[in-house]
């Protein structure tokens, strides 16, 4: 996303007049969701400057920090369960802009993760995982994939044996497949991956805005 990032962190920028972290927060608190822990790694003091302690939008920020780097995907939310566990909670990544109803989603007693997919972009077109209905299934060659929107639930559970420190969360998303305990369900609606100037331009497109940051 750079040089758009140089200065401004990825959930700072702009879509439709608006930061996209904003929108999820916003999302959040019509869904119920009063509580909301946020991870911050690069520029992260700008997030925390921006939505401050939450009250403006009805909800409690608490900030975990991912110092001295970067905790990747799983580090960043296994070092932020001390505000989580122990309930299921849900998890969305910052750079996506979608309308998932978070309020709708459901984790099941027998699981420890539910996931939500979205059909495959242009720029993902392999996919990520299998779908049966109900259960993820691992990427086989040639069968229908899905990508994840990176939108879930988990339980505690699903960190079982990590420690601290930077790690991805694609092998625990595989290790809980395995096991047969991640449900998962498919957004057909407005998904998008920011991860781009280019995307971020369609984005703005779409919502009469311009690129800003």
């Amino acid at each position: 996303m750079r040089p758009l990032t140089d200065s401004v962190p990825k959930p700072l920028l702009r879509a439709g007049g608006h930061p996209l972290i904003e929108y999820h927060v916003e999302a959040l608190a019509r869904a119920g969701i009063d509580r909301i822990v946020i991870n911050l790694a690069w520029l992260g003091g700008q997030i925390r400057g921006y939505l401050q302690d939450g009250s403006r939008y009805g909800v409690s920020i608490t900030y975990s920090e991912e110092r001295p780097a970067a905790l990747e995907t799983a580090g960043g939310i296994f070092r932020a369960l001390r505000w989580l566990a122990p309930g299921p909670f849900l998890v969305v990544n910052g750079d996506i802009f979608c309308d998932i109803q978070y309020w709708r989603l459901r984790l099941a007693e027998t699981a420890d993760a539910h996931i939500v997919l979205v059909n495959n972009p242009p720029q993902h077109p392999a996919g990520d995982f299998g779908f049966d209905g109900k259960i993820a299934r691992v990427r086989a060659v040639g069968s229908p994939s899905f990508t994840f929107s990176g939108v879930a639930l988990y339980r505690e559970s699903f960190f079982e044996g990590c420690v601290d420190g930077a790690f991805p969360l694609k092998p625990l998303l595989l290790r809980s497949i395995a096991a047969g305990w991640c449900t998962a369900e498919v957004h057909s609606g407005v998904w998008e991956d920011v991860g781009t100037p280019e995307r971020l331009q369609r984005l703005n497109e779409r919502l009469g805005g311009g690129i800003s940051t």
